[in-house]
């Protein structure tokens, strides 16, 4: 399994400086001390969330009786109507009540941090069939250790962007920032589709056939 695109894939979707403007929004009437914390707890918990898909979400799936293909499919779709957010400048996970839910949870100390911060803005539904599509295709159990450490890269990825925040924002601008978003959505787009194909290709057999050089 080639190991690098599930990392691609993830640091695509969760994309910590694209959400660098809600970490200022959330956390802007904090003490340094609590954005400090609020930092830290958000890290971790990203770390947590991949870690955990890498581990157990195939076990999951599995007990609901869902096939690997049907998730890819499914979870290739989620991923490209996350690309196709973040080609707007939008973060992958973010939805429209996000901002409004941030405003009322200033004063609730590490909530902030797990929700909305890391999920469903850093990490979420897209983050999670990355790690469980990847985890399937694993078959030793050092890939699958690789896959669980690439919670570590993101967690510390995580803490760097929102460490830097306000440097981050100065220094690329909105504009800036946006323009990040879409690359890294363009990126995740591909990854999407052939996600999809790989999966419709197990469903159905003879899309395989016709696409097989003569």
């Amino acid at each position: 399994m080639d190991l690098l695109k599930p990392l691609v894939a993830l640091l695509a979707i969760v994309n910590p400086i694209g959400v660098v403007p809600f970490f200022i929004h959330f956390t802007q009437n904090l003490s340094p001390a609590q954005r400090a914390r609020t930092i830290r707890v958000s890290a971790f918990t990203a770390f947590v969330v991949v870690a955990v898909s890498a581990l157990a979400g195939l076990k999951i799936i599995e007990f609901f009786g869902i096939s690997i293909a049907s998730f890819q499919v499914g979870g290739g779709t989620l991923l490209l109507i996350s690309a196709l957010a973040m080609l707007n400048a939008q973060p992958a996970e973010s939805k429209p009540g996000d901002m409004a839910d941030g405003e009322q949870k200033l004063d609730a100390g590490d909530s902030i941090a797990v929700v909305p911060l890391t999920i469903p803005l850093l990490t979420g539904p897209a983050t999670i069939s990355t790690m469980v599509i990847y985890a399937e295709r694993t078959r030793h159990w050092w890939e699958q250790a690789v896959l669980m450490g690439y919670g570590v890269v993101v967690g510390l990825a995580t803490f760097a962007a929102f460490s830097a925040s306000e440097a981050i924002a100065r220094w690329l601008g909105r504009t800036g920032i946006n323009v990040m978003t879409r690359l890294m959505g363009l990126i995740l787009a591909a990854l999407a589709v052939e996600i999809m194909a790989d999966g419709l290709t197990q469903l159905f057999p003879v899309l395989a056939a016709k696409t097989a050089p003569r």
